[in-house]
């Protein structure tokens, strides 16, 4: 049985988890005799289910659970519980739940990651504060559910509230608060989170621990506390650190320092992503450097193989509307694939548009955005001061008229102020 269920450890674990399923039902014909069901066995192939999605097969073993009598056995049924959370079945997960009679907190802690999973924020939170034991699984698992709901100030909030309990964040902990940090530019509160991960170890042997301090301080304006973990980092640099750094010269207009190295990065022998190119594309489009990113974008697919998305045409698109050369912009969004067609690509031109004052050609996109959406209120006022500039008060007048009178939409603009952060400063 060792030999068995280590094999079937093995490949649960793999890049091709079903492989495990597979194995247990063939030496299940093999066997001359019933193989002995154990708690062990059925926890690996439910997690083997979890990894591949396979509530189908989840489900058989969850029945053939309550058969062999592991019904309330509370390692099986955490495993069955996790399960059905990670194949996306919140509904069946609370089934299981309120069923196990005694829950250890490797039980509550996967209920509550599924809560959060499915934007149960409440009943997570509900969940946590009823929680008879509390670990840092159970802090980091209302801490990413806040930071991925966008509600980040709750979630640093929680993190003090985790120190002031004397709970110690993790490698995993720091992972999941770093958006929140970069969300909220809190550049002293991502300084202390680092130098709390540095004086714990945390990064050593998880390099997306730097890599997500490299992406948090460039995105709260420190580009030279990016470099400095980035050179840190020495023969542990992956493709992540150089897109990181790419792209953190790109949000601070350093377009020549963007294309710089992501010559040095092709030189060292990486080859490119989507991400990375992306990057390269928008710090040329906010820079000027239009051959560059031309050429940036041909090499996409004639050297990397990469098929452009709907992001990189709109890069080149405002590129060239930046650089005053609306009509191969214009020819550039009408090649791209019809599977990749976008309203945000044409947006991206009316706008080009406007800030150059060719309001014939602003009409005609205008009049393509209208087929594709109608209901933004950006467009319309767009092409209303594009109109208004050019003196066609009347016709801008009709456009404000339109605005009125088809109930569009209006995303209100927010500004976010820094301001003091003694009361987030938890580290």
């Amino acid at each position: 049985m060792l030999l068995y269920n280590t094999l079937l450890k093995h490949y649960s674990r793999g890049s091709s988890p079903e492989d495990s399923l597979l194995l247990y039902n063939h030496l299940r014909r093999l066997s001359a005799y019933p193989l002995p069901d154990q708690s062990f066995t059925l926890s690996v192939l439910l997690k083997a289910c979890a990894n591949s999605s396979r509530p189908c097969f989840g489900t058989q073993l969850h029945c053939h659970s309550m058969k062999v009598g592991f019904g309330s056995h509370v390692y099986v049924q955490t495993a069955l519980l996790n399960m059905y959370v990670e194949c996306g079945s919140f509904s069946n997960a609370v089934k299981v739940f309120d069923f196990i009679s005694v829950r250890n907190v490797v039980t509550w802690n996967a209920f509550l990651t599924g809560a959060t999973k499915c934007g149960r924020l409440e009943l997570a939170r509900d969940l946590f504060d009823v929680m008879p034991v509390k670990n840092v699984v159970s802090w980091t698992g209302l801490i990413d559910g806040y930071t991925r709901a966008g509600r980040v100030l709750e979630a640093v909030g929680f993190l003090r509230r985790m120190m002031d309990e004397g709970v110690r964040p993790s490698e995993i902990t720091v992972l999941v608060i770093i958006p929140a940090i970069s969300n909220l530019g809190m550049l002293s509160l991502g300084e202390s989170v680092h130098a709390y991960g540095e004086k714990n170890g945390h990064g050593l042997f998880d390099v997306r621990v730097s890599n997500s301090y490299i992406d948090m301080y460039a995105k709260c304006g420190s580009i030279g506390n990016a470099g400095r973990v980035f050179f840190g980092l020495g023969e542990r640099r992956n493709l992540v650190s150089w897109t990181s750094m790419i792209s953190g010269f790109a949000m601070h207009g350093m377009a020549e320092e963007a294309v710089e190295w992501f010559g040095k990065m092709v030189g060292e022998g990486w080859r490119p992503n989507r991400v990375t190119l992306l990057c390269v594309l928008s710090a040329c489009s906010h820079g000027g450097l239009v051959e560059q990113g031309l050429r940036s974008f041909r090499d996409m697919v004639s050297e990397y193989g990469i098929v452009p998305e709907v992001k990189h045409y709109g890069c080149v698109v405002d590129m060239l509307g930046r650089a005053g050369r609306l009509e191969e912009a214009e020819k550039l969004a009408m090649r791209m694939p019809a599977e990749e067609a976008s309203v945000v690509v044409w947006r991206t031109l009316l706008g080009c548009c406007n800030f150059q004052g060719n309001t014939e050609m602003g009409e005609r996109v205008m009049r393509r955005i209208m087929m594709m959406e109608r209901r933004y209120g950006g467009d319309y006022v767009v092409v209303h001061n594009m109109l208004s500039g050019d003196g066609r008060f009347g016709d801008a007048e009709r456009v404000r008229r339109l605005l009125d009178e088809r109930d569009v939409y209006k995303v209100p603009g927010i500004t976010l102020i820094g301001g003091k952060e003694q009361d987030l400063n938890c580290l």
